[in-house]
């Protein structure tokens, strides 16, 4: 499957951001996704992550209660609603797709988007 991430930007504290991944292929439905984030200088870490059957959910600590993932099989699309957001939620998010349809942060992860830029001020 290949991903296509939009939706980032620049927001104040509190503000917030719907990031969208849309994707092509046959096995989208099948897939496990998640959003990673990069921050400068930092790893890249696991942001919140959904199963093919969109029941089993995953979340950081960071975002939990912030960040909602949500999955639209007929859009082929996967949304990241982040609200309340703090400065150190800045980074390029990403989107991964995971074949065998987990979608928890310990997946290996087979395709990635190329990033959107996420840039919250204080």
């Amino acid at each position: 499957v290949q991903l296509q991430a939009s939706g980032g930007g620049l927001v104040q504290t509190g503000g917030s951001l719907r990031l969208s991944c849309a994707a092509s292929g046959r096995t989208f439905n099948s897939s496990g996704l998640a959003w990673y984030r990069q921050a400068p200088g930092l790893d890249r870490e696991f942001v919140a992550g959904i199963g093919r059957s969109g029941i089993t959910i995953f979340y950081a600590d960071s975002v939990t209660g912030r960040f909602t993932i949500s999955r639209d099989n007929a859009k082929s699309t996967v949304y990241l609603q982040m609200n309340n957001l703090k400065p150190e939620d800045s980074a390029v998010y990403y989107c991964a797709a995971d074949s065998g349809g987990r979608g928890n942060k310990w997946t290996v992860y087979d395709s990635w988007g190329q990033g959107t830029q996420v840039t919250v001020s204080s």
